[in-house]
């Protein structure tokens, strides 16, 4: 008989919600695959080379170790690299210019704006949020709530003139979500703007391997 992972009903539906699954060291692992297949979820591998997350939404499939290898003897296989492919496709280069048209029209004041990627037409779109307050050191605006099959895809603000960085304000907004953040800065200065960029996924703030934005070769 199969043991119970958890005899409390809300342990035992955490856990089904995020699995943690052995590598088998020969073959392969239905489980996994499908995991690894799915159009959303989120679990663990266990390796002998470590341990990864492995973390699928409609627009990214994410593989990233959360720790190093183990140091004990495992009967497991390995666990594998790390990728973060945009299931969605990279965004197209128009809107790179119009949002940071939008951000320079903007100034002094700090502004924000949100690409979106639908599912179903696998069209992305420009949305600019409804904004609390603007000043050149401060921004307040909402997140959108978005109808079925878009996705939020990049979180954009800007910080004027001033340098492009992650406060800790934007930390804790972004602590518990999934997406690209980023962040423009000096965008008063006729060599272009800064900017700040990040993956933020499982509670973890991951540097981007490329911009999102097709064409663009700026430094992620």
């Amino acid at each position: 008989m199969t043991g119970l992972l958890a005899d409390d009903p809300t342990a035992a539906a955490l856990l089904a919600d995020v699995p943690c699954y052995p590598v088998p060291l020969h073959g392969g692992s239905p489980a996994l695959d499908a995991l690894r297949a799915a159009r959303v979820g989120r679990g663990l591998a266990v390796g002998s080379d470590g341990i990864l997350l492995i973390l699928r939404r409609p627009w990214l499939a994410l593989d990233i170790p959360v720790t190093p290898p183990i140091a004990a003897h495992l009967p497991y296989g390995k666990v594998g690299g790390r990728k973060a492919d945009l299931r969605c496709g990279f965004i197209p280069a128009g809107f790179l210019t119009s949002v940071l048209d939008a951000l320079r029209d903007a100034l002094p004041n700090e502004a924000a704006a949100f690409i979106l990627w639908n599912e179903a037409s696998r069209e992305f779109a420009l949305d600019f949020p409804v904004i609390d307050e603007a000043t050149p050191s401060r921004l307040v605006y909402r997140t959108p709530v978005l109808p079925p099959d878009w996705h939020m895809i990049c979180d954009i603000h800007s910080h004027g003139t001033g340098p492009s960085f992650f406060s800790a304000t934007d930390d804790a907004d972004d602590a518990h979500a999934t997406k690209i953040s980023l962040v423009f800065g000096r965008l008063d200065q006729p060599d272009g703007p800064t900017r700040a960029s990040r993956l933020c996924a499982g509670g973890m703030f991951l540097p981007l391997p490329r911009s999102p934005f097709a064409g663009d070769h700026h430094a992620a």
